[in-house]
């Protein structure tokens, strides 16, 4: 598609990442199991959502006109739905998904612990930080301060699938009016991503049924947006093409 591509470790569970380069927002190692547990401490949400901030930095500094970001984890969409659910008052087993292809029994467990960890944030919908300091992640934490930065900056964003849309969702809690600098680049399997999207209102350029996340899905995308931004910026009216008969207006 044409874009550069960055790779950062915020939360893998390793303790040594590929590279300095890729390690040097990094804030721990995994996150909490938020059926259980919370998810990051105080100081870690924080510095999540900084480290967030910083990148969208460095890449608009660097140039970038587009931004967009690309999740990868495993169990992610569960952290992603309890997000989403917490945030819009949702039943879990209205939007629990199969995440990476799980069986009716996966199902059923992974939509248990999405419950546990809603009942942990109840009354806690409107703190989207609380939210992502108990049942999201480092990760999500990161995407959040990521597509803050982005409309800070003037700088639109092209939105993936069910996890970054979760941490797009937390922003526009966190940041009202961030979402006038996004467009939505697909619609995943996953129902929790719908119901992100209709909270945000944007409808997604395109929508093939992917599930992959990793930014692909926005990816695919890509070339369409800029065959718009094409049309829109060279194409002629009929009144420069010398129409005979019409007008621009026609």
């Amino acid at each position: 598609a044409g874009a550069g591509v960055r790779v950062v470790d915020i939360a893998v569970d390793t303790a040594q990442p590929l590279s300095e380069e890729i390690g040097r927002h990094k804030i721990r190692r995994s996150s909490g199991n938020i059926a259980v547990e919370d998810a990051l401490t105080p100081d870690e949400v924080v510095g999540a959502i900084e480290a967030g901030r910083r990148i969208a930095d460095e890449e608009v500094d660097a140039g970038a006109d587009l931004l967009i970001a690309g999740d990868m984890g495993i169990g992610n969409t569960t952290a992603a739905t309890t997000l989403v659910a917490a945030l819009t008052d949702t039943e879990p087993v209205e939007v629990v998904g199969r995440g990476t292809g799980i069986d009716d029994a996966g199902w059923a467990r992974k939509t248990a612990a999405i419950r546990d960890a809603l009942y942990r944030t109840r009354r806690l919908s409107a703190d989207p930080i609380a939210l992502l300091r108990i049942c999201g992640g480092a990760d999500l934490a990161a995407m959040t301060g990521f597509c803050a930065q982005a409309a800070v900056r003037r700088t639109p964003v092209l939105l993936d699938g069910a996890v970054v849309t979760s941490a797009a969702l937390a922003t526009e809690r966190l940041a009202p009016g961030a979402r006038q600098w996004w467009q939505a680049g697909h619609r995943s399997t996953e129902p929790v991503h719908s119901l992100a999207l209709r909270h945000l209102e944007l409808d997604p350029i395109v929508d093939l049924g992917m599930r992959l996340g990793e930014g692909s899905g926005a990816l695919v995308a890509l070339p369409v947006l800029r065959a718009a931004v094409a049309t829109l910026a060279s194409m002629a009216t009929f009144t420069e093409a010398g129409v005979a008969g019409r007008s621009s207006e026609d």
